[in-house]
C-alpha cells in the first residue's frame, strides 16, 4: 500500500477502535463536527474479541490485541493530533498516519511508536517500498530482538481478555460490589444518559443509565436503530456533550440499581460528575426513581436542574414554575410545636405569638386500606363500623402520631416552606413544609420508620419536598426492612375502650382507676380550663372525659346544643382555655381520679412536668378554690396560690381585691382573742430557715404500723438494682443511709446517678444513689405525708451567719418528745405556731430562745397577738440588758430607724 503524503489534516481523536483504526473528529462547522475513520497505514493490529450477534458467533481477542487498543486510547483519546489521508482504490476506508505535536518534521509518529512497542505487525505485501517503509521495518525488527509485545517468547495467551458480554444475576452483582467505585471506560455513548462499558480489570461488559437523570433520547426506526428523520431536540446535544467528555475515558462507576437488566449508577471523573455538568447545561432533567437509589449527591442534582430551570437554559427555555412562589420571612423561620394534627399536620407557634398550621411535604400519613378506591375507582368506599376512630382503628396511624408527639410537643423546630398546595375540590390550602429538629428532617424519620410514604409527582411538577430524594431513599429502606406500613405481619391493633359520655362505662372503670393512685395518661384535647379528654396509657386503655377537682373555672364560648348559635364564654373563659392547652395539650400527664359525677366524668387531680394543673390555675387567676378542695391533702398549696393571685389582682380578682381588702381588715380588726387549740406533736427536723417539721402524737401508732409494713415488704421482695428510674416529684421507697431502712420519699433532683429525695414521713433530705431508690407499691401510696411544715410565729433569726446557726442548733436542742403545737396564723403555705413544752412547765421555747439572745421578736400588728408579743418584747428587753449572745455588743436595733423600713 502506497504511504504517498497528500496535504496535512488536523482534528481531536474522538474514539480508538482497535489497535490500528481510530475516529478523529474535526472542526465543527455550523453544526454537529465531522467525523472521520482512520486505519493507520502499513501495519495490521491484532483483532479485538466480539460479541455474538444475532446468528453470529462471538470472538476472542487475538493476543496483545487489547494491549494495542488501549496504548492508542490513552495516547490519542480527546488530543489534537495531525494527520495524512489517502485513499487506496478499490475500497472504501481512509488510511493515513498520525502524528502528536505541533507539525509533522517534530511530532511523534504514532504508527512508529506502536511497531516499536511490538505491539502491531508491519505489512510486507501490496506496499509501496520507500524509506518510511523501510523505517517500519527496522523498527519491527528491533522490536522482535528486544522480545516486546506480540514478539514475546511466550505468556502470548495471557494477554488474552476473558470478557464477560452479559451478567447473569445484575441484582446480585450490584450487591456484591457494595456501592463501591470500581474502574471502567467508556465504550460508547447511546444517548446523553446511558453509555455502555468496561469495567476493570474483569472485563464485565455492561449497559449503564445514569442515576437521577434523564436525557432526550433518540426515536428508533423499525430495525432498532435511531432515525435520522425524527430529530428529538438537543437529544444530538447531548450525546456528544457526553462523548467529548467521556467517550473511551478512564472513569469510576458506582452501581447502585438495576432496571430491565441495565445497571442504573453514577459515573465519578475527575473534573466532576457528568450528570450535574448535564443538568446544569441543561441537556438533563431530573428523575425521582434512580435518584433514590443514588447514595450520595441528589442535593447537587436538583440544585444544577434548578440553577438551568431559572435560566431558563436549552430544554428548560420556555419553563414557568408552578405553584405560589415563597420568599423572605416565610420562607424559614423557627417555632414551637403546640399540637400533632395527625401524621402529617402540625400546629407551631411563631415568635410572634401566631399559630399556623403547617404540613410535612410530600409525605403521606398511613391510610385506611379498605377505603382506598384506586383498584375500583367508579365505587364507593365500603362503610366505616359505628364508633370508628381513625387515631386508633387505621393501621399505623397511633404509632405515626405518637412518633410525633413525643418528639415535637412544646419544642423548637425550624421550618422551610417548600410550596404551598392552592385549595381545589373542597381541601383547603395547604402550607407544606421541611421540619427539622436538632438537625433532623422529620419527615425522613417518619418514612425510615415506616410511619408515613413518600408522595409520587408529575415529572415536572415543582411542588415537592427539598429534600424529595432523600425521603425516597428512606422509603426505600424502610421498604427493604418492612418498617411500619410496608410490615406484612404484626400488625398494631389497638383496642381503645371509649368511655366519654356512657356512665355505665364510668362506673365500671372507676373502682380501678381510684384504686390505682396516680396513673400516666395523654391528654388529647382540652374542651375548656378544667375539662380534657384523656387516653389513659396503661391496663385497660381508655378515653374517659376528666374534670379538674378544687377550682372553679370559667368556661370559653362553645357551639349551642341542638344545632343553636354559640354559647357565649365566661370572662377569661378562653384564657383560661389556652392556658390549659399551652400547659397539656398532648402532653405526658399523671393523674388521681378521686369521683365521678352524674354525667360520667372523671374527677380528679392532673400534674403535668410535676405541676399539679389545678394550682397553676388557680396561682395564674384563672380559677378559684372551689369548697370540695377543703378536705384534699392540696388544699393549702390551692389556698397559697389563690391568695397570691388575689394580691396580684391577676384575671377573676382583678375587680375582687379592692372591695374585698378592706372588709378582710375590718374581719381582723374584730378579732381580739387568742383562740389556742393545742396539738402533741413530735418535732423530727428543723430547717436552715427557722421551719420544722413535725408529727401529730396521735398518728404515730399509724406510721410505725405503715414503716413496719413497708419493710417487711422489701425484706420479702428486695427490688432489683436498675429495674426502677425514678421521676421528678415521684412518691417513691428510698432506703436511708443512716439505718439502711426503707421510707417513703419524694423525687425532688435527679443529676445523673444521684438523686436528691424528701422523707415526706419525717422532713428530712438527704442525696442518694439511684440504687438506693426502689418503686413504692401503690398500697403504701394512699397515706398522706406524715410530716407537716411549721415555722416559729412571731420571731424572726438574727442577721450574723454565727448566731443563726447558734439559734438553729439552740432550738434542736430544746425540742423535746412531748411538746404542744398551736397554729397562730399562715403566710402563703405555711403555717406559722407557737411550741410549749409540756415537761417543763408548759414553756413557750420561742420565748425562751428570745430570753437567751438568741432569736429577736418580730412586730406583729394582729389584735389577737399583742398579748403574746407583750410576752415576747419583755422576753427579748431582759436580753438586751443582760448582753447575752446577739446582744452582747448593745442593741444591734437602735440604728434601725423608720425610715428604714423596720417595724412598718
Amino acid at each position: 500500500m502506497s504511504t504517498r503524503q497528500t496535504k496535512v489534516n488536523q482534528g481531536i481523536v474522538k474514539q480508538v477502535l482497535s489497535g490500528d483504526s481510530v475516529i478523529i473528529r474535526g472542526q465543527p462547522k455550523g453544526g454537529p463536527p465531522p467525523e472521520k475513520t482512520l486505519s493507520l497505514s502499513n501495519i495490521i493490529a491484532p483483532k479485538l474479541g466480539r460479541r455474538a450477534v444475532n446468528n453470529a458467533e462471538g470472538t476472542k481477542d487475538e493476543p496483545y490485541a487489547w494491549e494495542a487498543r488501549e496504548y492508542l486510547r490513552k495516547k490519542l483519546v480527546g488530543e489534537e493530533v495531525l494527520f495524512t489521508l489517502e485513499k487506496p482504490p478499490n475500497t472504501s476506508r481512509e488510511y493515513g498516519c498520525i502524528y502528536l505535536g505541533k507539525d509533522i518534521a517534530t511530532g511523534e509518529n504514532v504508527t512508529e511508536s506502536l511497531v516499536s512497542e511490538g505491539l502491531v505487525s508491519v505489512r510486507h505485501q501490496g506496499v509501496r517500498q520507500g524509506p518510511e517503509q523501510q523505517r517500519l521495518i527496522e523498527l519491527e525488527e528491533a522490536a522482535k530482538a528486544a522480545g516486546k509485545g506480540k514478539w514475546a517468547v511466550r505468556g502470548s495467551q495471557e494477554h488474552v481478555r476473558d470478557i464477560i458480554w452479559s451478567i447473569d444475576n445484575p441484582r446480585n452483582f450490584v450487591d456484591k460490589c457494595g456501592g463501591k467505585p470500581i474502574k471502567a471506560v467508556i465504550e460508547s455513548v447511546r444517548d446523553g444518559s446511558t453509555v455502555r462499558a468496561f469495567l476493570l480489570p474483569d472485563f464485565y461488559y455492561i449497559t449503564l443509565m445514569i442515576s437521577g437523570i434523564r436525557c432526550p433520547g433518540f426515536k428508533l426506526d423499525n430495525d432498532g436503530k435511531p432515525d435520522p428523520s425524527a430529530k428529538v431536540p438537543y437529544a444530538e446535544e447531548a450525546k456528544f456533550f457526553v462523548e467529548s467528555r467521556l467517550l473511551q475515558r478512564d472513569v469510576e462507576i458506582i452501581l447502585e440499581s438495576v432496571s430491565n437488566n441495565n445497571f442504573v449508577g453514577s459515573i465519578l471523573h475527575p473534573r466532576g460528575n457528568i450528570a450535574e455538568a448535564l443538568l446544569k447545561e441543561g441537556f438533563a432533567q431530573c428523575v425521582d426513581w434512580s435518584m433514590a437509589f443514588m447514595k450520595s449527591g441528589s442535593d447537587k442534582l436538583r440544585a444544577a436542574e434548578k440553577l438551568a430551570k431559572e435560566g431558563k437554559i436549552r430544554k428548560w427555555k420556555d419553563y414557568q414554575a408552578t405553584g405560589p412562589q415563597i420568599s423572605g420571612m416565610e420562607k424559614e423561620y423557627t417555632a414551637t410545636v403546640t399540637e400533632v394534627v395527625n401524621g402529617d399536620a402540625l400546629m407551631v407557634k411563631t415568635a410572634d405569638g401566631t399559630v399556623k398550621k403547617i404540613f410535612l411535604a410530600s409525605i403521606r400519613p398511613p391510610r385506611e386500606q379498605s377505603r382506598t378506591t384506586e383498584e375500583k375507582p367508579n365505587e364507593p368506599p365500603p362503610p366505616r363500623s359505628k364508633g370508628f376512630r381513625p387515631l386508633y382503628d387505621i393501621p399505623w396511624m397511633f404509632e405515626a402520631r405518637e412518633f410525633l408527639r413525643k418528639k415535637l410537643i412544646g419544642k423548637k423546630v425550624n421550618v422551610v416552606v417548600d410550596y404551598i398546595q392552592t385549595a381545589k375540590d373542597n381541601f383547603p390550602e395547604k402550607v407544606c413544609c421541611t421540619v427539622t429538629i436538632g438537625g433532623v428532617n422529620v419527615a425522613e424519620a417518619m418514612v425510615s420508620k415506616g410511619f408515613a410514604t413518600v408522595l409520587r409527582y408529575r415529572q415536572d411538577d415543582d411542588q415537592r419536598s427539598s429534600h424529595y430524594d432523600e425521603l425516597l431513599a428512606a422509603e426505600m429502606k424502610a421498604t427493604k426492612s418492612g418498617a411500619g406500613v410496608h410490615a406484612r405481619k404484626d400488625i398494631p391493633n389497638h383496642r381503645v375502650l371509649d368511655v366519654t359520655g356512657d356512665l355505665t362505662k364510668a362506673k365500671q372503670n372507676l373502682p380501678s382507676l381510684q384504686r390505682a393512685a396516680r396513673t400516666e395518661a395523654v391528654v388529647e384535647f382540652v374542651a375548656s380550663g378544667s375539662r380534657l379528654r384523656l387516653y389513659i396509657v396503661k391496663g385497660n386503655s381508655c378515653l374517659v372525659t376528666f374534670l379538674l377537682a378544687g377550682i372553679s373555672c370559667p368556661r370559653g364560648s362553645r357551639p349551642g346544643i341542638g344545632g343553636a348559635g354559640p354559647v357565649d364564654g365566661e370572662p377569661f373563659g378562653e384564657e383560661a382555655l389556652q392556658f390549659t392547652k399551652d400547659k397539656c395539650l398532648q402532653r405526658d400527664v399523671e393523674v388521681q381520679v378521686k369521683s365521678m359525677d352524674k354525667a360520667g366524668n372523671f374527677i380528679g387531680w392532673l400534674w403535668v412536668d410535676g405541676h399539679n394543673l389545678s394550682v397553676a390555675l388557680v396561682e395564674a387567676g384563672l380559677a378559684s378554690v372551689h369548697f370540695t378542695a377543703e378536705h384534699s391533702e392540696h388544699y393549702r398549696a390551692l389556698k397559697a396560690a389563690e391568695d397570691t393571685a388575689k394580691a396580684a389582682r391577676l384575671k377573676v380578682w382583678k375587680d375582687y381585691v379592692e372591695e374585698n381588702e378592706e372588709e378582710k381588715k375590718i374581719e381582723e380588726d374584730h378579732v381580739t382573742e387568742r383562740k389556742i387549740e393545742y396539738q402533741k406533736v413530735y418535732v423530727t427536723e428543723v430547717t436552715p430557715e427557722l421551719h420544722f417539721y413535725a408529727q401529730l402524737v396521735e398518728h404515730g401508732p399509724k406510721l410505725e404500723q405503715l414503716v413496719a409494713k413497708i419493710r417487711q415488704e422489701f425484706t420479702a421482695n428486695p427490688p432489683l438494682a436498675g429495674a426502677y428510674t425514678p421521676k421528678r416529684s415521684e412518691i417513691c421507697a428510698t432506703k436511708f443511709s443512716f439505718d439502711g431502712q426503707w421510707y417513703r420519699a419524694r423525687v425532688e433532683k435527679i443529676s445523673g446517678s444521684k438523686v436528691s429525695v424528701f422523707y415526706i414521713d419525717y422532713g428530712n433530705r438527704e442525696t442518694v444513689d439511684v440504687s438506693q431508690c426502689a418503686a413504692l407499691p401503690s398500697s403504701f401510696a394512699t397515706d398522706k405525708p406524715y410530716a407537716h411544715e411549721f415555722a416559729l410565729a412571731c420571731v424572726q433569726l438574727p442577721n450574723d451567719e454565727d448566731y443563726k446557726e447558734e439559734a438553729i442548733q439552740a432550738l434542736k436542742s430544746a425540742l423535746n418528745p412531748s411538746l404542744n403545737l398551736n397554729v397562730e396564723y399562715r403566710q402563703g403555705n405555711v403555717s406559722y405556731a407557737t411550741l410549749v413544752d409540756i415537761t417543763n412547765n408548759d414553756e413557750d421555747i420561742a420565748k425562751k430562745l428570745i430570753h437567751e439572745g438568741l432569736l429577736m421578736c418580730e412586730n406583729r400588728k394582729e389584735k389577737r397577738l399583742q398579748k403574746l408579743m407583750v410576752e415576747y418584747r419583755a422576753a427579748q428587753e431582759a436580753a438586751k440588758r443582760r448582753h447575752v449572745n446577739m446582744w452582747m455588743y448593745g442593741d444591734i436595733t437602735e440604728d434601725d430607724a423608720e425610715e428604714f423600713g423596720l417595724g412598718r
